[in-house]
């Protein structure tokens, strides 16, 4: 396994400059164009990515989080969804570093293999950073049906959790 990664990036590196010199292409130039459009890329996005963060933040330092989790407890129970996993579930779209962090600290709680542990790593494992994902693939820029993106993406997101807490229960 050693000798195959110490050889794979040579040879990536390798297949790049053959497949550029067959192509009569100046491939030093094409990588300072990709580079700079890089650095254009990171720059659009910039603001957003620091809104984002700072409402995550906002989020678990001012306690709406937990508001939140409060007010909807009553009915998540009702349907069978413990609340211990909500925290994940509404920080997810917004944040995967964020929901890994208290996921993390929700399965050193519970245990890993206990059913909020399989709950929560399934849904880490089968949900997306969707406000980030659609954040970054517009590059912060106004489009008119971003919104429909926007609710399939966290209907499917919904779908998900749900999937994860049905089928752990399923399952176990």
């Amino acid at each position: 396994m050693d000798s195959i990664i110490i050889i794979a990036i040579p040879s990536i590196i390798l297949m790049i400059l053959l497949a550029s010199f067959k192509e009569k292409k100046n491939t030093f130039e094409n990588f300072i164009i990709g580079a700079k459009n890089g650095m254009m890329t990171v720059v659009e996005i910039f603001p957003t990515l620091v809104g984002l963060f700072v409402a995550v933040i906002m989020l678990r330092v001012s306690g709406i989080l937990n508001i939140v989790i409060n007010l909807f407890h009553p009915i998540f129970t009702l349907v069978g969804i413990p609340s211990e996993i909500l925290p994940v579930a509404i920080l997810r779209p917004i944040s995967g570093s964020s929901a890994l962090a208290i996921g993390t600290e929700i399965m050193k709680q519970y245990g890993i293999d206990s059913n909020i542990g399989l709950i929560i790593s399934t849904m880490l494992g089968s949900t997306e950073t969707t406000i980030y994902a659609i954040s970054v693939y517009t590059k912060g820029k106004y489009y008119k049906n971003a919104w429909r993106v926007l609710v399939i993406a966290l209907f499917g997101d919904f779908i998900a959790v749900l999937l994860s807490v049905y089928l752990s229960k399923f399952l176990s």
